[in-house]
């Protein structure tokens, strides 16, 4: 495959070798992009956005929408490619597209739906016979960095909202999953795009992400990854606007009124999809004496009938971390965990990059199982006294991203919501769930900016005031 840059698609001699997860199998290659691929990627964004800016909404919207029937009708193949390319079971990946198809979808719909408002200057001193309101604009260039783990549907929501806004994009997947995205900027183009509105250049991030944050023909920046390359690129990035979405280790709280079966069945549920690898994967079980034992037999008796194996085979639940590296640092946390003093109920052996779906029981929330991003199938359980101290547990993180409680009390549910620090809160159910309408972000080293179409397109748009000053 090649990368699309100044509206054609180009190869280099360098390549980079895509993978299977699962088995190392080759899957296809893509071109190493170099710092001078970078900024004639920018070049052309910089006249993309000339043409996008005088691009009509309905015309936008029409892109978008016909890309998102063109994702829904290849879905089967998306999903396979996603598999293949990431790791995730094969259902996984063809519910990926289809969010995705959806994300286009509403971003089509904030295309229709952008507008400034009139400001009654009248009210101001000095303000009679003067007609004011705003235009909402394009930033112009915007650069999306995209993380492994959502391959297809995580771009969509930066390139849906941003091509909606009226922007061109210069797309950076990443290294290890590059090929769901060029396969989105190609029904892009079927669909109708100027072929300079986007770019997508593979490469390692290390190589090309410093010049494409630090130049300043780029108005924004959308990036999804960790807390530490998010901060490298804040600081490089100078005075341009940002959206970070970030890491995270996502509390559950099970309280002595919860229903137990029901939260093992969504801890199960929301701690082990796509191989624990979801920025808000339930992580730390925090369970008063109560629930404790019950949540304990409950979800080990779940976690311990997932069956991990090749992604693509009918009956596999959980696939493989998308690095052997990355599951051999989940191992060692779980083991370290055990040398600590947890116990370990189920799982937790590795073969190459598959981890079996673990359950660990008297966690000590220092341990880094606990305080730091696990992105693994394993969830750490700790017994707290009550729910003062779940919620101080909670909130003892410099993460912020998604949180979850479980009780019937209305009044306990709504004291979670106001005192958990988290940009997602979710009552009765665990913290990964995510609809493409909602507003999504995160609190502290969370991140900061919100996306979701409606919201990312505010994010992505500058607001002018315009001032008639009539005669009366």
């Amino acid at each position: 495959m090649k990368m699309f840059l100044q509206g054609a698609w180009v190869d280099r001699d360098a390549r980079i070798a895509v993978a299977n997860p699962f088995n190392g199998d080759l899957v296809e290659t893509v071109p190493e992009a170099s710092t001078a691929d970078v900024l004639a990627a920018i070049d052309g964004a910089v006249a993309g956005a000339a043409d996008m800016r005088q691009m009509p909404a309905y015309d936008r919207a029409a892109v978008l929408r016909g890309a998102a029937q063109r994702v829904r009708e290849r879905a089967s193949e998306l999903g396979r490619l996603i598999s293949m390319e990431e790791g995730k079971v094969l259902s996984e990946g063809v519910l990926e597209a289809s969010r995705a198809a959806e994300t286009l979808d509403l971003s089509a719909d904030e295309a229709k739906r952008l507008h400034g408002e009139v400001l009654p200057l009248d009210a101001a001193p000095g303000g009679a016979n003067k007609l004011g309101f705003t235009l909402r604009v394009p930033c112009g260039v915007v650069a999306a960095i995209t993380p492994f783990n959502f391959p297809l549907n995580l771009v969509a929501h930066k390139v849906g909202p941003a091509l909606a806004a009226g922007n061109a994009v210069v797309l950076k997947p990443a290294t290890d999953t590059p090929l769901s995205a060029l396969k989105l900027v190609e029904i892009l183009l079927e669909s109708g795009l100027p072929p300079r509105a986007i770019a997508c250049i593979t490469g390692r991030g290390a190589a090309v992400g410093n010049a494409l944050c630090a130049d300043d023909r780029v108005r924004k920046i959308s990036f999804t990854g960790s807390a530490t390359v998010g901060r490298a690129i804040c600081q490089v990035a100078g005075l341009k606007r940002v959206t970070m979405e970030l890491g995270s280790n996502s509390p559950v709280i099970v309280l002595d009124d919860a229903d137990v079966e029901g939260a093992a069945q969504a801890i199960a549920a929301t701690g082990y999809a796509n191989a624990g690898q979801v920025c808000i994967s339930a992580q730390r079980i925090l369970a008063t004496p109560g629930a404790h034992d019950g949540l304990l037999q409950a979800l080990t008796t779940r976690v311990s009938a997932l069956v991990a194996g090749d992604p693509l085979a009918q009956g596999t639940h959980v696939g493989p971390l998308v690095r052997e590296a990355d599951a051999a640092r989940v191992a060692g946390w779980i083991d370290e965990a055990v040398r600590g003093g947890a116990r370990l109920l189920c799982g937790g052996a590795r073969e190459r990059a598959l981890v079996q779906p673990a359950v660990l029981a008297e966690v000590d929330p220092q341990m880094r199982v606990s305080c730091e991003e696990l992105f693994g199938p394993a969830v750490a359980v700790t017994r707290v006294n009550s729910a003062k101290e779940a919620v101080e547990r909670a909130n003892d993180s410099r993460y912020g991203l998604s949180a979850s409680l479980f009780t019937r009390d209305l009044d306990t549910a709504l004291r979670f919501a106001r005192d958990v620090d988290a940009g997602n809160l979710h009552i009765n159910w665990g913290p990964a769930w995510r609809a493409e309408m909602m507003p999504y972000g995160g609190l502290k080293e969370s991140g900061m900016g919100k996306e979701g179409p409606r919201y990312a397109v505010q994010e992505m748009t500058e607001s002018k005031t315009v001032v008639f000053h009539t005669r009366g």
